[in-house]
């Protein structure tokens, strides 16, 4: 410990370093359950890329492990301490470099906060579209380790698609540029996207080149509602099989609906098992909702409500807003699942949901990106009754397999983790595993990057 602190203080300032275990402790964890976390030995707070690049070098020359954060806002313990080592905490590291508004492209340091970004580029007629639901909160280094999402996803594509270069520093505290600022760029091996979703396990983000669009019109939201699921599941199928591109298109089940209702009073019906809100951002919105609409009520809609104007469209919307915070007011503790399958399976997927929820007698609530076929069951339970919370981590792991069998993914946008470290093995089978714990090697070959995540 001497010797570490005396080479990280060697070349960072003071105030860089904490080392008052009291304080510490505080960044040892993300926000996700069931994720063991360790007792970091110091935690670093970078200003400049040289900051990063002599704190790789001293974990390198000293064999410390390094857990690489943003604002910890993460749901698979990525971002989670190993005993002894160095967090990285990269908040510090926050300023917006560069606008440009011809090239369309933002230039950004990892500790940017992604509604920050939006605000700044929204000010020149541009737009950053990935927008997790933590986006007042969460940094853009968080969400280029975890590839993050968010409701626009649907139709602009998740924050991968909208990284066009980083500059990363490796292990051993080298410099590494990755992509470009062109529109089109395909020189070797694309080493950006391989970062992307890499939950800091192989390279430090200091600076991330990203495309912008220009900002769309306002959006108009509509609201339908359903006596099934099932139904609901129906009216996602042929809103996209007709060809149409919502901004936005997200489905409550009746257990998030009640808890919402129980939260905030927000009015609606008791006899609604689930709700679909749908969101145009095109030059006439009205039209395209009342499209939308006619193809909810033909898959059993019992109710349609279109917005008219802004204010409409944002009421409509707060439900869905704050379907994570009322079902947590439902117990003491959440596990918060991500699983991904495709459109044509979502009903099997809340249909099969219900049933686990059934069989292990939990409140198990569904909030989807539903455009994206990308669930959030989220079970609720009592972190202080260990047969519930045995109950609630079998039935996330069966919601996991279910997620598997109906040919989806485990996780859409919130990583793999620690939390489902086993089930990545299961996806990727053998040989993909293997091979990437080959990339792993190459680009860490000490295993000093963010260590026990992803394998």
């Amino acid at each position: 410990m001497d010797d570490l602190l005396a080479q990280l203080r060697a070349g960072l300032p003071a105030e860089a370093l904490i080392t008052d275990p009291d304080v510490t402790v505080s960044y040892a964890n993300d926000m996700a359950s069931f994720c063991e976390a360790g007792t970091p030995a110091v935690v670093v707070l970078p200003r400049t890329v040289e900051h990063v690049q002599h704190v790789m070098r001293t974990a390198t020359a000293l064999r410390v492990p390094v857990v690489p954060q943003g604002a910890r806002t993460g749901l698979s313990g990525a971002a989670n301490a190993s005993d002894g080592c160095i967090v990285l905490s990269l908040t510090k590291m926050d300023r917006i470099l560069e606008i440009n508004p011809v090239d369309r492209i933002a230039v950004v340091e990892p500790g940017v906060i992604n509604a920050a970004l939006s605000r700044a580029v929204g000010e020149q007629g541009l737009y950053y579209p990935p927008d997790p639901s933590s986006w007042e909160m969460c940094t853009i280094g968080g969400n280029i380790g975890t590839a993050s999402g968010g409701l626009c996803c649907v139709k602009y594509g998740v924050t991968a698609e909208y990284v066009l270069g980083l500059e990363v520093v490796l292990a051993d505290g080298r410099l590494l540029s990755t992509g470009r600022r062109t529109a089109k760029g395909v020189a070797g091996y694309d080493l950006t996207r391989l970062f992307v979703g890499s939950e800091g396990s192989l390279g430090i983000v200091v600076k991330a080149v990203l495309a912008l669009r220009p900002q769309p019109p306002q959006q108009l939201v509509l609201a339908a509602e359903f006596a099934s699921a099932a139904a609901a599941c129906d009216a996602v199928c042929r809103i996209m099989e007709r060809g149409h591109t919502p901004s936005l298109l997200e489905l409550m089940d009746r257990t998030t609906i009640r808890a919402v209702n129980a939260m905030a009073n927000m009015g609606l019906p008791d006899t609604t098992e689930a709700l679909l809100l749908a969101a145009f951002d095109t030059p006439d919105p009205a039209a395209d909702l009342a499209a939308v609409g006619e193809l909810c009520t033909a898959a059993g809609a019992t109710e349609v409500v279109p917005a008219e104007d802004a204010a409409e469209s944002e009421l409509l919307l707060q439900a869905r807003r704050l379907s994570l915070t009322a079902l947590e007011t439902v117990k003491s503790a959440t596990m918060i699942d991500d699983v991904c399958v495709p459109r044509s399976r979502l009903a099997e997927m809340l249909d099969g949901t219900a049933a686990i929820a059934g069989k292990y007698d939990l409140t198990i609530g569904v909030c989807a990106h539903a455009g994206d076929g990308n669930t959030h069951p989220v079970v609720c339970f009592d972190q202080a009754d260990p047969d519930e919370s045995r109950r609630a981590r079998e039935s996330f792991d069966e919601i996991m397999a279910l997620g598997l069998e109906l040919g989806g993914t485990i996780t859409g946008e919130h990583g793999v983790g620690t939390l489902k470290k086993e089930w990545l093995s299961r996806e990727l089978g053998p040989v993909g595993l293997e091979l990437q714990r080959g990339i792993k090697r190459t680009f860490d070959p000490l295993g000093l990057l963010n260590p026990g995540k992803l394998f």
